[in-house]
């Protein structure tokens, strides 16, 4: 079941980029933040929103929030895409898609690729905002828009 505007955001734990356990309690209904699921490292569409998160990310935490990108990638996978473009946030694995199924984010491009979706949850860890395009460019964009409203 997708998650919907209102909902509070499931706990859960992964990965991150240096191998440490991440648990979405440790910030999530403590601060703002934008999680974005994406298809793949490395691959052009995610490369630009990824740069576009990190050329970004400043003004984020000038609002008080967090960003985290989540794919299915390995934790290895992960640090080199975070090292190769210096992102200066969060990268999680989500090898099984557990957390992508609680979220309700479905594939894209006739159930080939993995979905590109953007959540923001405020600081009680509601969701407050949820988009969803192929388009990688919009995703950043949209997300800053929200977290400046809040």
């Amino acid at each position: 079941m997708a998650l919907k505007r209102g909902d509070i955001i499931p706990n859960f734990s992964l990965k991150d980029q240096n191998n440490e356990e991440f648990d979405s309690s440790s910030i999530i209904g403590q601060k703002p933040v934008v999680i974005y699921f994406y298809p793949k490292n490395f691959t052009p569409g995610c490369t630009k929103e990824a740069c576009q998160f990190r050329d970004t990310y400043q003004d984020f935490q000038d609002y008080g929030a967090e960003v985290i990108g989540i794919s299915n990638d390995s934790q290895k996978s992960h640090q080199k895409f975070a090292q190769k473009h210096e992102l200066p946030f969060i990268l999680l694995s989500d090898s099984n898609n557990k957390v992508r199924k609680k979220f309700g984010v479905k594939k894209s491009l006739l159930g080939m690729v993995p979905g590109r979706e953007t959540f923001v949850i405020d600081q009680n860890g509601q969701l407050i905002y949820r988009f969803n395009s192929l388009d990688a460019s919009k995703h950043m964009k949209k997300a800053l828009k929200v977290i400046k409203d809040l």
